[in-house]
């Protein structure tokens, strides 16, 4: 059976470029997480990696940030893992694995999945369209056709995002 009513656009997207080792995206929560409180579910936010050759475990956490998306818990294992910069670097995929099981996640599966490798596929296509798009650094903030770039400075930016979000979410309802 068809559903004949007219189908409601989806919600705007951010893309979100993003590195798990990187303290500029770390300094980024606060804007991320104001942008989810001030438009709830009316702006998609999706987590693309840009995982930089300079930060060695950055690769194994954008995987194991994948396997957090697998089990449900995107954003609130990104910000664990965000907020403790420094122990990545020190503990590298010990610390991926001990930060799903502080979040209640199935770790053995995330040990698994940082192990077999199911997840590089996704960080590999991120990454090459990232680059396609002018990606250079992180974070990198993609709406409307629009490129962001927080690597340098973040100044500003959280407002040119609601301003852009606020102008498509206009067009959507119009």
């Amino acid at each position: 059976m068809s559903d004949s009513s007219p189908a409601r656009p989806a919600a705007p997207v951010l893309d979100v470029w993003c590195e798990l080792q990187c303290p500029d995206c770390r300094s980024a929560l606060d804007d991320l997480r104001a942008l989810r409180a001030r438009y709830g579910d009316r702006l998609e936010l999706r987590l693309r990696h840009f995982p930089l050759e300079k930060h060695k475990h950055a690769f194994a956490a954008a995987q194991a940030a994948e396997e957090a998306a697998e089990q449900g818990k995107t954003w609130p294992y990104v910000e664990a893992v965000l907020g403790r910069v420094e122990e990545l670097d020190r503990g590298g995929e010990s610390f991926l694995v001990e930060v799903a099981r502080e979040l209640g996640l199935d770790a053995e599966e995330f040990d698994t999945a940082l192990i077999d490798g199911r997840h590089i596929l996704i960080v590999d296509a991120d990454q090459a369209e990232g680059k396609a798009i002018g990606v250079t650094g992180t974070p990198t903030y993609v709406i409307g056709g629009e490129r962001l770039d927080g690597g340098k400075s973040q100044d500003g930016l959280r407002a040119r995002i609601e301003e852009i979000a606020d102008r498509l979410l206009a067009e959507r309802e119009a």
